[in-house]
């Protein structure tokens, strides 16, 4: 076991305003009301139920903050998002992958030294146990990746019992060391996983490449041809990477902190943040743009019927609007541009591509989509550039698991470190009210 830095703990303490009232059949309780550091206020209703015997219902969680975290701050309406207090525009165009994964995870800017080691422990954990091979031949070829990723990620961790104890002490003192195995071999994962489905060979890592160079080589390196990419493809791919590293509490990450808030170990919690990413609602969404731009395309529309379509609801366009986001999202307009670079660089023609452009064009001019927000998101700007890498479109939430690691790991740390109590959420009960058992013989 290894210390790379010490991690950090959320910060608690909140600035107090005056309490809120709340009336409930004609009596008024008062609850203490919460402040984030950026101005976000909640009231604490964390003893609502045993105050007033109610509880409060918020289908989707869409106004309920479910935890304290230092993490990743997002402003919706004026389309910020920092992680650790900078700013993902200056992340983009200073940063890497990796160095992003090292702030978000360790809550700090690492220096280069930190930077190294970090980048040396993930060198070395590359390579998986020989055994793997035998788990990939047990899956049939027509397996999804994203199924074959989250089997692999709670699997790799029996490797490593010492990792995954689910004693939380014991988790937490090799935490560094699982964090930088899970941020490299899932790479390999990912990789072999393709490897498999397409019936090729699979590719051993190589220590002379860095991080995105070793698993564009695995994905596509042949035993007669290595796969060299382009300075362009790996900034591209680096950059997609990193704008997916975090991104507050959405589906994935809360799901990872629920599971971990059992107890259960790194491993275990990853894997069941991938199973929620496969959704086509959340990590399927960049690969639900090709199939849009591919039906687009073989109905002999460039586009332009799609858009009037759309305008009268007649299709549903993908990869535009947000969430959370009711401006642009930061990271479409920067993946935007990096999209541009890249075909440029590539100077690929490509019929699909050139109906996406048209889509862009139009959502950025046309009045009907300036007037709803309905501004092109990172899935689709993210489906544009792992199209033209040569990515599969089945391999397109995977690329999302790979680049959601960090983020993954940084919420577990936080749930690890100081939640005390398992995550469960109170329902209203909507069923038959007591009911008698009745024999079968009686049964109509």
């Amino acid at each position: 076991m290894t210390t790379i830095a010490a991690s950090p703990e959320p910060t608690i303490e909140t600035k107090a305003l005056p309490n809120a009232t709340i009336t409930v059949e004609g009596k008024s309780y008062e609850f203490p009301v919460i402040v984030g550091t950026e101005g976000e206020k909640a009231i604490d209703t964390r003893n609502l139920r045993s105050t007033t015997g109610y509880i409060a219902f918020d289908e989707g969680f869409g106004n309920t903050g479910s935890c304290l975290s230092d993490i990743t701050y997002i402003d919706g309406e004026k389309g910020i998002l920092r992680h650790r207090g900078v700013p993902i525009e200056q992340l983009a165009e200073r940063s890497t992958f990796l160095c992003t994964a090292y702030l978000i995870i360790y809550g700090k800017l690492p220096n280069r030294p930190q930077l190294e080691a970090f980048r040396d422990k993930i060198r070395n954990a590359t390579a998986l146990h020989e055994d793997f091979r035998h788990h990939f031949q047990g899956f049939p070829p027509s397996s999804h990746p994203m199924a074959i990723l989250s089997s692999m990620s709670n699997a790799l961790g029996c490797y490593y019992p010492e990792m995954t104890s689910n004693d939380r002490e014991r988790d937490l003192e090799y935490f560094d060391d699982a964090a930088a195995l899970l941020i490299s071999k899932v790479r390999n994962i990912a990789a072999m996983s393709h490897r498999m489905h397409a019936g090729l060979p699979y590719n051993y890592p190589r220590k002379d490449l860095r991080y995105v160079e070793n698993f564009l080589h695995m994905m596509f390196s042949e035993p007669y041809d290595d796969y060299e990419p382009t300075p362009e493809v790996t900034q591209a791919l680096d950059l997609f990477l990193l704008l997916h590293a975090d991104h507050e509490q959405n589906c994935s990450t809360s799901t990872v902190r629920m599971v971990a808030s059992g107890g259960a170990n790194l491993f275990a919690s990853v894997s069941a943040g991938i199973c929620a990413l496969w959704g086509p609602l959340h990590g399927g969404a960049n690969a639900a743009v090709i199939r849009m731009l591919q039906d687009i395309h073989d109905s002999g529309d460039d586009g332009s019927k799609f858009i009037e379509a759309a305008k009268s609801g007649k299709a549903r366009l993908m990869g535009f609007g947000h969430r959370v986001y009711k401006n642009y999202d930061p990271r479409a307009k920067i993946l935007g541009k990096a999209a541009e670079r890249l075909l440029n660089s590539l100077g690929k023609t490509d019929a699909l591509l050139d109906i996406a452009r048209r889509l862009e064009s139009a959502a950025l001019s046309d009045e009907y989509f300036v007037e709803r927000k309905l501004y092109p998101n990172v899935d689709f700007y993210s489906g544009i550039i792992l199209k033209a890498i040569g990515i599969p479109v089945s391999m397109f939430t995977v690329m999302f698991a790979i680049g959601r690691m960090p983020g993954w790991i940084a919420n577990w740390h936080e749930v690890a470190l100081n939640n005390k109590r398992i995550y469960r959420p109170r329902q209203i009960f909507t069923g038959p009210v007591k009911t008698d058992y009745v024999p079968i013989d009686q049964r109509c």
